[in-house]
């Protein structure tokens, strides 16, 4: 999958589709991911110990990968600056000092 956790994404297809938003969470067996504001259910709950409240709630639910295309890749998305072995002679090159050349005095 080329979509990873924090990169802003633009949805495609689909009753959200032209909306952005960031990915939360990406669910790789299943190819989907968890879109920030984007496919939103409702979720109906009871109260429990943990939840003093019942209700229900929005929360998001996964989209697949397919209908996601992606905007702006988060920093650990982007790629490394590894450079070419070209690339590294050129640099190489430019930073080596000429050398100086002393002539001998003769006697």
């Amino acid at each position: 999958m080329k979509v990873k956790v924090g990169d802003n994404v633009k949805i495609i297809a689909g009753k959200d589709r032209g909306k952005e938003g960031k990915v939360i969470r990406t669910l790789k067996n299943e190819n989907k991911v968890v879109v920030e504001g984007i496919n939103m259910n409702k979720k109906h709950s009871k109260p429990t110990n943990n939840n003093d409240k019942g209700g229900i709630f929005d929360i998001e639910a996964p989209i697949h990968v397919s209908n996601v295309k992606v905007v702006t890749a988060s920093k650990t998305a982007k790629k490394s600056e590894k450079t070419t072995v070209k690339e590294k002679n050129k640099v190489e090159k430019e930073e080596k000092p000429a050398k100086k050349t002393t002539k001998k005095a003769s006697k």
